[in-house]
């Protein structure tokens, strides 16, 4: 079934939907829990418990961090980013934290935040656990979370009781669960991708809504973009990896009048724009899920090529863009996995390229079958593609690798509409295929820092 187009599109802070934003939120329900069940006034002490490759990778990918301010009631979507590095400073200085919001407890992270790098919970790679104690050392609750790729997650009782991802439309006039049926459904009714992609939406929401939270998504990418592009020195985490974007961009803006005799320059403007948005998530900055956050400057990229480069582009073009992407987003999200510690980066660069290229063809006015041959051509050629980052941080290769997967996705659109549709390979076939090399894939190569670059190329 269709997953909405904000659960594909999310707003919040970087470096990693999975590692970052996952835990914040599981945090987050744990303390609301609490609070449901009068426990929160009760509790004077809680352990938070990290499995697989949220421990393997946690500290590069912030998940400490995010564990604090989920804890002490920080949701992704609403904290501002210097407010974040305020508050977990308080709680290491301190070893106190306001559980919630509201209830003061002590909390010493050498005792009560837990990496288990050699255990991996039965359901996903990336498990965790939350438990708080009374003041006679006596449990008063516990429960098992998993975070399974951006942003999204998962309670252990969902788990057991089959209950449907949160995000996921049951309800709607035009249910599709493969690439042939979302074909099949719009051609049916006369719509294309993106119309049906709306009339599912406004089976939850009105239109004027749906647009609305839209220009946020929107402008939320392109402030991201922008602040990217101004901010100078080094990422955190001790790889010493410098900004690049803010030099970029000079470079760009110097050498306008000479570019106009480069047909190529459009290709560093996208690059320009993907290096921005991944260096801004790699600082921790606010980003949109796109459909992760290590994944998260391919779209902005392409779409502010279409908004930038592209004649006569509309508002509308826009959102059309969006509304294609996530249809195609939530087929890799209901088929396969959008989680690197789950398929490996082609579950996060993969799809986010395939979704950019359905997105910008469906914008250019493709039709629904150019749309769907765009999308096929984004993640063939990301196939297999590995997860390894330097370190366990979101920049090496994930920075250059958005740039990378930008230009591929604009370079898959081109493709698909200089054809008229057919093509030999299907989405389905290619999603298949994805989710299997993901199961193929060797754990070193998804999102555990074990194997690949993570391992060849000296971090300090």
């Amino acid at each position: 079934m269709p997953h909405s187009v904000f659960d594909l599109f999310k707003i919040g802070v970087g470096p990693s939907s999975s590692h970052t934003m996952g835990p914040m939120s599981a945090a987050c329900a744990f303390t609301d829990r609490l609070r449901a069940q009068d426990g929160l006034a009760r509790t004077t002490r809680v352990v938070a418990e990290l499995f697989g490759s949220l421990a393997l990778t946690g500290k590069g990918h912030a998940s400490d961090r995010a564990v604090l301010l989920g804890l002490s009631g920080k949701r992704p979507d609403a904290i501002c980013p210097d407010d974040a590095e305020r508050i977990v400073g308080e709680v290491r200085a301190s070893r106190r934290m306001l559980l919630g919001g509201e209830q003061e407890i002590r909390f010493d992270e050498a005792s009560d935040l837990l990496f288990h790098q050699r255990e991996r919970l039965a359901f996903h790679s990336n498990g965790m656990r939350f438990t708080a104690y009374g003041a006679a050392g006596e449990e008063l609750a516990s429960g098992i979370w998993y975070s399974v790729g951006g942003g999204a997650i998962v309670a252990e009782a969902e788990v057991a009781s089959n209950a449907p991802p949160a995000g996921l439309y049951a309800d709607v006039p035009y249910p599709f669960r493969s690439g042939d049926q979302l074909l099949e459904r719009a051609d049916a009714a006369g719509l294309a991708i993106a119309d049906l992609a709306l009339a599912n939406e406004m089976a939850r929401l009105p239109e004027a809504e749906i647009r609305v939270r839209l220009k946020a998504i929107r402008a939320a990418m392109s402030a991201c973009i922008d602040r990217g592009m101004g901010q100078h020195g080094i990422l955190p985490g001790g790889l010493n990896v410098r900004r690049r974007a803010p030099d970029v961009h000079a470079k760009l803006v110097a050498r306008q009048e000479r570019a106009l005799s480069d047909p190529l320059t459009v290709i560093d403007w996208v690059n320009l724009w993907a290096l921005a948005v991944n260096e801004e998530n790699a600082a921790g900055g606010r980003v949109v899920t796109a459909p992760t956050n290590g994944a998260a400057g391919i779209v902005p990229a392409v779409l502010r090529y279409y908004e930038r480069f592209v004649a006569n582009a509309t508002e509308e073009g826009a959102d059309r863009f969006l509304l294609t992407a996530a249809a195609i987003g939530s087929l890799f999200k209901e088929n396969a996995s959008i989680s690197g510690a789950e398929v490996g980066c082609q579950g996060e660069v993969g799809v986010a390229c395939s979704m950019a290229a359905a997105g910008l063809t469906a914008a250019l006015g493709g039709s629904n079958g150019q749309v769907e041959n765009a999308a096929e051509i984004g993640m063939e050629h990301n196939l297999g593609l590995t997860c390894d980052p330097v370190g366990g941080l979101v920049q090496v290769p994930c920075i250059e690798r958005n740039a990378v997967g930008a230009i591929k996705a604009i370079e898959a659109s081109r493709l698909a509409l200089l054809g008229d549709g057919t093509h030999r390979v299907s989405l389905d076939q290619v999603i298949e295929t994805m989710r299997k090399t993901g199961v193929d894939m060797s754990a070193k190569y998804k999102e555990t820092a074990l194997g690949g670059l993570a391992v060849n190329v000296v971090a300090c």
